[in-house]
């Protein structure tokens, strides 16, 4: 499988037999080139989708599980309107999910925190900025990030965090390394719903169900309407197909919390 480190190692071989090549039989310097750009893609689009484990390992989907199981994931919380919404449509439906919250917001709504424990589902970290260039992050900041986030639910709740993911599901050689330091696990997704995105909550809700199997880890937003009513669907949806929405660490038989 392509990772991170095999293709440097491809491309930098490769790239030296073309300057030999160059120095020894005039080979085209456009071929170095060329070789880049494709390294360049594969860097870029292996750091943007989670789903490939270009960087690190993330925990996307479990296809073995015994189980008619999936796990709905949210993201972005906690929001003082929404999440309140969609805990009271989990346990109507008597399922159960995993909410990746971002520190600083965990700091301005904490009781809404603590009620996503107190109803039985399972917390992660999401970062505690969320800030939109944290892909670019040295390996110090991201750490600094997932340990501020880490000591506020410990502060809160007497938790410590095991999941962790990645905002914006991006990964990177710094992102690695810190989650080697603060041993977390990263946790990814097979579905992606968009919902944060301008499609309609039919096509979003489209997007999750069209071959939906046992063992998916579904993305969405615990911070919009569109969210709430595309997961009210969802869950009737799951209810027809005797599915069940467990937890992270329930889907993959692991701890969450150390």
């Amino acid at each position: 499988m392509l990772n991170f480190k095999s293709v440097n190692i491809i491309a930098g071989l490769t790239i030296m037999i073309l300057l030999i090549g160059y120095s020894v039989y005039n080979v085209s310097l456009w071929l170095v080139f060329m070789v880049f750009i494709i390294w360049l893609f594969l860097t870029v689009s292996g750091s943007a989708f989670i789903g490939w484990n270009y960087h690190l390992k993330s925990l996307n989907s479990n296809p073995k599980t015994p189980h008619n199981h999936v796990a709905i994931t949210f993201d972005d919380g906690p929001n003082p309107e929404f999440t309140p919404k969609v805990l009271s449509l989990l346990k109507t439906h008597h399922a159960k999910a995993t909410f990746f919250c971002i520190g600083k917001h965990i700091e301005l709504f904490p009781d809404i925190f603590k009620s996503i424990i107190e109803n039985g589902h399972t917390v992660g970290n999401h970062t505690y900025s969320h800030d939109h260039a944290f892909g670019f992050f040295s390996t110090e900041k991201v750490i600094s990030e997932l340990q501020q986030t880490n000591a506020i639910i410990k502060q809160q709740t007497g938790l410590g965090i095991k999941l962790y993911r990645p905002a914006f599901g991006v990964t990177n050689p710094s992102i690695k390394r810190a989650l080697k330091v603060t041993k977390l696990q990263s946790i990814g997704w097979s579905k992606r719903s968009l919902d944060t995105t301008n499609l309609s909550e039919k096509k979003i809700l489209k997007r999750i169900t069209k071959n939906l199997k046992r063992g998916d880890v579904i993305l969405l937003h615990d911070t919009s309407e569109k969210t709430v009513i595309v997961l009210e669907q969802l869950l009737l949806f799951l209810q027809k197909q005797n599915m069940e929405s467990v937890t992270i660490d329930t889907l993959f038989n692991m701890k969450a919390y150390a």
